[in-house]
């Protein structure tokens, strides 16, 4: 079994530890025991399953889930409720559909201010007089 430290842990997840530690705190990755071979005092010892975890977390924050729908994720990780993880992904998938067209609109909008910008070369810029809340 290969075992880390909470730095090795961040360092394979791409995270700092201060993460880490805050993923612990919302109990999102289980804080082990201090381990030691004496007996005394310790250090964390974190393993595959807990770069897995971690990983996992990270992977489903660059899909857009907040922290809250990650740890339902996980706790479904473990069972057969592909159900309810089908509603969290249709979820997200609506939420990035507004987001994408709402980009979408913003993209449409800032080339016809650069288009107006670059038509003439006399005036207030038509990109910052409206940024400005001007009318054009």
């Amino acid at each position: 079994m290969n075992v880390r430290t909470i730095a090795g842990l961040a360092r394979e997840g791409g995270v700092g530890v201060e993460t880490v530690r805050f993923y612990q705190r919302r109990g999102l990755i289980p804080t082990p025991d201090r381990w030691s071979s004496d007996g005394t005092g310790g250090v964390r010892r974190y393993g595959e399953e807990d770069v897995r975890r971690l990983r996992f977390i990270r992977s489903a924050q660059v899909a857009g889930f907040t922290l809250d729908q990650i740890k339902e994720l996980l706790s479904l990780d473990a069972g057969e409720d592909r159900v309810r993880a089908r509603e969290l992904a249709a979820e997200r998938l609506t939420a990035l559909d507004r987001t994408i067209a709402d980009l979408e609109q913003a993209r449409s909008a800032l080339m016809r201010l650069a288009q107006a910008c670059q038509s003439k070369d006399t005036g207030p810029c038509p990109i910052i007089a409206t940024f400005q809340g001007e009318q054009t």
